[in-house]
């Protein structure tokens, strides 16, 4: 009987095992690993390194001033203590309950109001999966904006002829080279830029000469350019290739030109901005100096990246696609991770067919034009701060409950006409839930 009884207290405990295993929920595989923190003046950069993509949502609090992020299905490992010490934005991180179980909540105590940004990043060697969250001084970044707005500035646009000089490039079947197809593309650029209201190009090279690859981006950089726009023509070993493609920073080049700029700290000011003073008084300076850079620099490639689509999209219209989407490559002249940079190969000038296109003035004339309004295009949706551009953009409006088109026109200070233009309305009937786009004035 005692032998009976153990049989049976050892299947109770058995059953009690297996019950408890399969109720217990299972731990969120996706992980918050570290979180770093990098404070400057008006801003300070809270990244969040992840073991995969996580979903998240936030909103903010005030009295105190807090901002709170829950990330779905996620724990978070990391050591939360001193992280906020050097920020004037950031008091303390924190915890707290989540609302959804399997979730965790994470809370930023803030010392003053903030707009935040939140956008993840994939990974990019040497880090993996992230979210950034970028801490925004609201009363600064409105002191900022009024004062950058009065100036209604231009954007610039850098455009690179390729090659020049001793330097012809490639050389097509019929002796052409490729440094004279990109100055006459280049040109052409520059001709629909200067005329375009709120931008402004500057050119690497303006005729037949070399300009060292450094040089190039470096004028770009000393003229604040927004973007950086290199013209190419492709070549092969063989005929038989063809087709125009848009190429941006290749990381592995990028993080070469970091390690050189750690040895020249005199351009650390333009490269960082307000950072460097951050800079300058910290002890693992070359250390800082990397991550920052590495900010920069993805934020820039996913800049570049975009504008390479929508100049793909462009060209695809025009001529014939070599690549249908943006390639990455160790390319001399995009090496500048703080200014979005592109490359365009026009097409092969080693392709008999293309190289007479590449010659010919009506066909520069359509690669420039296609080139420029996917330039135009980027920048009417992403305005710079300050930028003539951004005091232009325009704006959504949900139409509501008992709102006509006249009363949307007057709460926006706008004509019904211009409402009408903008949005290609035959007549003044609106609905509920339509989505207007109201131009500024």
């Amino acid at each position: 009987m005692r032998f009976a009884s153990q049989i049976q207290t050892l299947f109770l405990l058995l059953i009690f095992a297996c019950s408890a295993f399969y109720t217990t929920p299972v731990m969120a595989a996706k992980k918050v690993n570290s979180v770093r923190v990098w404070p400057s003046p008006d801003s300070t950069r809270v990244v969040l390194d992840l073991s995969q993509p996580v979903k998240y949502s936030y909103f903010t609090l005030s009295n105190p001033e807090r901002l709170v992020i829950d990330l779905q299905d996620a724990s978070i490992d990391a050591n939360l203590k001193g992280l906020a010490e050097n920020s004037k934005i950031l008091n303390r991180l924190r915890t707290s309950k989540a609302k959804k179980k399997g979730d965790s909540r994470l809370v930023f105590d803030l010392n003053k109001k903030i707009e935040p940004l939140l956008f993840a990043l994939k990974p990019t060697s040497p880090y993996g999966d992230r979210l950034v969250v970028d801490l925004l001084d609201s009363a600064s970044k409105v002191a900022n904006t009024k004062k950058q707005i009065a100036t209604d500035r231009d954007i610039i646009i850098a455009i690179d002829a390729g090659h020049g000089g001793e330097d012809p490039g490639s050389i097509g079947g019929k002796g052409n080279y490729e440094k004279h197809v990109t100055l006459a593309v280049a040109k052409k650029l520059e001709a629909l830029i200067k005329k375009e209201k709120g931008m402004r190009p500057i050119m690497t090279r303006g005729g037949d000469y070399y300009v060292e690859n450094h040089k190039r981006t470096e004028k770009a950089r000393s003229a604040d350019a927004d973007l950086f726009i290199s013209i190419h023509a492709d070549a092969f070993t063989s005929p038989q290739p063809s087709g125009a493609s848009v190429w941006v920073l290749n990381l592995k080049r990028a993080n070469t030109e970091i390690g050189r700029w750690l040895e020249k700290k005199e351009q650390h000011s333009q490269l960082l901005g307000g950072a460097a003073d951050v800079i300058k008084n910290t002890t693992s300076e070359r250390y800082l100096v990397r991550t920052l850079l590495d900010m920069s620099m993805d934020h820039s490639i996913e800049q570049g990246h975009e504008v390479a689509k929508k100049v793909i999209g462009e060209l695809k219209t025009i001529t014939k696609m070599h690549k249908k989407t943006p390639q990455a490559a160790s390319l001399g002249v995009l090496k500048s991770p703080d200014i979005p940079s592109i490359l365009v190969e026009t097409g092969f000038i080693s392709n008999h067919k293309e190289e007479q296109l590449l010659i010919n003035g009506w066909h520069q004339n359509r690669l420039a034009k296609s080139i420029f309004s996917a330039v135009k295009k980027y920048f009417k949706q992403n305005p710079p701060d300050g930028s003539l551009y951004a005091k232009y953009k325009t704006i959504k409006h949900r139409v509501k409950r008992g709102e006509s088109l006249s009363v949307v026109a007057q709460n926006y200070k706008v004509t019904v006409s211009e409402l009408k233009k903008v949005n290609n309305l035959n007549s003044n009937t609106l609905r509920i839930g339509q989505v207007l786009s109201i131009p500024q004035t």
